[in-house]
């Protein structure tokens, strides 16, 4: 009898796990979908101003939203949701709207953090206008510090551009931003 009972209470346990695995994977998957709708509401907002601003600027709306999507984490960032800076673009001298945050910038073979002066904009079409005109035109020092970016035809010339103009500091900004370009079919958006 005793091992009867034992045998029952295995099988009721096996069943209780399996229905907490199957709920457990259910959310699982509800939390995915969930995260997909808004990545792809983020996509949404922001390539209709990245495609008039190719037209103005000739920047890729692909390498845009790549940018904008790994420098905001999808608009999440205290800098993005706060502050309306999707690029992490820093204030100009003069500036009188601005903001000091800590920020991660790959120093010497090492991410170090460091206060920064940030870039405060009124909304996310205003910070997609300033980052396309600094690519277009860019620095202060250097006119032609994009070039590469600017004169690319796809998105893979533009993001080893971007690089090799010195727009980031992670020796990965390429592969990243190619990947997200890949993974979320944002050629789609390039004319």
């Amino acid at each position: 009898m005793l091992i009867l009972v034992g045998t029952a209470l295995v099988i009721i346990l096996g069943f209780h796990a399996l229905s907490e695995n199957s709920y457990n994977e259910n959310n699982l998957q509800s939390s995915q979908n969930e995260i997909a709708v808004e990545h792809r509401k983020f996509i949404n907002k922001l390539a209709p101003q990245a495609q008039r601003l190719q037209g103005q600027y000739n920047i890729l709306p692909s390498i845009t939203l790549a940018q904008a999507i790994l420098e905001s984490d999808w608009g999440t960032s205290k800098l993005a949701s706060k502050y309306y800076n999707l690029f992490g673009v820093k204030a100009q001298d003069g500036s009188t709207n601005s903001v000091y945050l800590n920020t991660q910038e790959f120093v010497n073979g090492r991410y170090v953090t460091v206060k920064a002066r940030f870039q405060v904009y009124q909304n996310w079409n205003e910070s997609l206008a300033d980052h396309a005109k600094l690519l277009a035109y860019g620095t202060k020092w250097n006119s032609q510090q994009y070039k590469d970016v600017v004169s690319a035809t796809n998105y893979l010339q533009a993001a080893d551009g971007l690089q090799q103009d010195g727009y980031a500091t992670d020796p990965t900004y390429t592969r990243k931003l190619i990947s997200l370009i890949r993974q979320y079919k944002l050629y789609q958006y390039d004319d």
